[in-house]
C-alpha cells in the first residue's frame, strides 16, 4: 500500500509540473501535441482537442511535448503560428520556468495545508540529563520545563539551541519546577559536532535532550501564507545547498539517492502518518523545481539558458551545437540515474 501512494504522490507531482508547462504553452498560443504522465507502453489514451493525453506504464517521469518543440531532435523545427519556435525567447522562458513554478506552488499550497491542520511542535521539558554536563552541574532536573534564557522566552524546544548558540559565556536559565519559578545560570560546553552535509562545526550545548511532550501549533490564514513562504523558501535553499554540497565533493557521490530511494522514504512516510506524507511530499515537489533549473541542456534549465543566449545575441543557437549539448545532458542525466539506482541497490543489500 505504501509503494502505491508512493508511485501516486510522485505521479501528482509530475502532472502538476506539466501542466505547469502546458498552461504557460497555450497561454501564449502553443500547441501542445501530447500530455503523457510515465514512459514506456501507453495504457490509456483519450484525445481531448489537438491534445493527447496519455498514462503510460512506468510511472517515474512524463513530459508535455509542444508543436515544434523535440528534445530528442533539436533539429525538427516548425515556423507554423502556434508552434513554440515562433514564440519570442521571453515567451518560451515563460513556459519553461511554469513546470518548476508549478512544483513550488504545490509545496506551498502542501505547507499552507500542514500550517492549517497543525505543526507538531516540542515542548521545551527536560527529558534526560547527561552525566558531566552543565545542566547536570547548574541543578536541572528531569521534567523541568525551560520558560526563559537569557529574559528571552522559550516556547518550543527548538527555541533552545538557538538561543545558546546566539550568546556567548554563561547563560541564565529561567525554569518551572513545581509550578515555581527557579532562576539557574549555566556555562555551555562547546562540542566538535557535523552538520547537515557531514562538515566539522562547533556548538554550544548544555547536555539535554527533550521529553516526548508536544503540541501541534495551527496558525491562521495569513500566518500560515507565511509559513508556508518560509518553509518553500527554506527547503529550496536546502536542495541548492546539497547539490553545491555535491558537486563541491563535501558530500560524497555514494550519498545520491536514486527513484528506489524516493519511493521507499515516501512509503515510509505514509505509514507514519498524513502529516510526514504531506512534509515529504512537499519536499519532494521541491526538489523536482530545483533540479529541473538546474542548466543541464536536457532539463527545462538548460533550455532557458538556450533562450537567454537567444535574448542577448539576437539569433538562436546553432542547430548543431543544440543538438550535441543536448545528448550531452542526456547522457549525464542518466549517468545520474544510474549512480542514483546503483547507491539504492547497495543500500537494500548492505541493508
Amino acid at each position: 500500500m505504501g509503494i502505491l501512494i508512493a508511485l501516486l504522490v510522485l505521479s501528482v507531482l509530475i502532472f502538476f509540473h506539466e501542466l505547469g508547462h502546458f498552461s504557460a504553452a497555450r497561454f501564449f498560443g502553443v500547441q501542445v501535441d501530447i500530455f503523457s504522465i510515465g514512459f514506456g507502453k501507453r495504457l490509456w489514451t483519450k484525445t481531448i482537442g489537438k491534445t493527447q493525453w496519455s498514462l503510460s506504464l512506468i510511472p517515474l517521469g512524463g513530459y508535455v511535448k509542444m508543436k515544434g518543440q523535440d528534445d530528442s531532435d533539436p533539429t525538427k523545427i516548425s515556423y507554423d503560428e502556434d508552434s513554440y519556435n515562433v514564440k519570442k525567447p521571453w515567451q518560451r522562458i515563460i513556459i519553461l520556468l511554469a513546470g518548476p513554478f508549478a512544483n513550488f506552488l504545490m509545496a506551498f499550497l502542501l505547507y499552507w495545508a500542514i500550517s492549517m491542520i497543525g505543526v507538531p511542535k516540542l515542548l521545551p521539558y527536560v527529558g534526560a540529563i547527561g552525566k558531566d554536563t552543565p545542566a547536570l552541574k547548574a541543578g536541572l532536573h528531569k521534567e523541568d520545563k525551560i520558560v526563559l534564557i537569557n529574559g528571552i522566552k522559550v516556547r518550543y524546544w527548538e527555541n533552545i539551541g538557538k538561543a545558546i548558540n546566539d550568546t556567548k559565556g554563561n547563560i541564565k536559565v529561567t525554569i518551572e519546577r513545581n509550578k515555581k519559578l527557579i532562576d539557574l545560570t549555566l556555562k555551555p560546553k562547546v562540542i566538535e559536532d557535523k552538520n547537515l552535509f557531514g562538515e566539522k562545526i562547533t556548538r554550544r550545548i548544555i547536555g539535554i535532550s527533550p521529553m516526548n511532550r508536544q503540541e501541534n501549533l495551527h496558525y491562521g490564514l495569513f500566518d500560515g501564507l507565511s509559513y508556508a513562504w518560509e518553509e518553500t523558501k527554506s527547503s529550496s535553499m536546502l536542495i541548492f545547498q546539497s547539490i553545491q554540497k555535491l558537486l563541491t565533493g563535501v558530500v560524497g557521490a555514494d550519498k545520491l539517492g536514486g527513484i528506489i530511494t524516493i519511493v521507499d522514504v515516501t512509503a515510509q512516510a505514509s505509514h507514519a502518518g498524513i502529516l510526514s506524507l504531506l512534509f515529504f511530499t512537499a519536499l519532494i515537489s521541491v526538489n523536482l523545481g530545483v533540479l529541473n533549473l538546474l542548466p543541464i541542456p536536457a532539463l527545462d534549465g538548460g533550455h532557458i539558458v538556450f533562450n537567454f543566449y537567444e535574448m542577448i545575441t539576437g539569433k538562436p543557437a546553432h542547430e548543431k551545437i543544440m543538438m550535441y549539448l543536448t545528448m550531452v545532458g542526456w547522457g549525464l542525466l542518466l549517468a545520474l540515474m544510474g549512480l542514483g539506482l546503483y547507491n539504492d541497490i547497495n543500500r537494500l543489500i548492505g541493508g
